[in-house]
């Protein structure tokens, strides 16, 4: 038998799998309420802060003529909305990018630019001011901005100029 705190075992569906580790568990605010635990998306108000993020970010974009050149689209909206929902999907919201996109792949798909420690530092620099422009709580911007700076990180694939 299995619940929604269990993982069900792939050679036994009516089995839970403990050789996956412990089970899941949500803790609720009540007998089948609420999760009492938000994800990061709910907790910093959803699509509409990861939208601002986005936006305030491709307009530092649009101004740097190193960066900008690694958008083959004149117009960002696209490069705006798959960021958002790459970003939104991650802490927590809406799975669209990956129904729309299919897995992430981060790098694969940053492979055919020239990714280089500069670019990545013009690329921090330009997220940093966007991250700032929200004025989160000082627990949420350092969550966020944690992952964005290793992700800026794992982007670099050439080290030449």
């Amino acid at each position: 038998m299995t619940d929604e705190n269990t993982t069900p075992n792939p050679a036994d569906p009516a089995e839970p799998n403990t050789a996956m580790g412990p089970a899941q568990v949500t803790l609720r605010t009540s007998e089948q309420g609420a999760p009492a635990l938000s994800t990061l998306y709910d907790q910093i108000g959803g699509r509409e802060t990861f939208e601002r993020l986005v936006r305030e970010f491709y307009r530092g974009v649009a101004s740097d003529p190193d960066l900008l050149a690694m958008y083959p689209e004149k117009d960002l909206e696209g490069a705006i909305q798959r960021l958002t929902g790459f970003l939104e999907q991650y802490w927590g919201g809406p799975t669209t990018y990956s129904q729309e996109r299919g897995h992430p792949r981060l790098r694969m798909r940053h492979n055919p630019f020239k990714v280089n420690p500069a670019a990545r530092d013009r690329w921090l620099a330009h997220m940093h001011a966007a991250v700032k422009s929200l004025e989160l709580s000082p627990l949420h911007e350092a969550t966020l901005w944690d992952y964005l700076e290793r992700a800026a990180h794992a982007m670099v694939n050439t080290f030449d100029e």
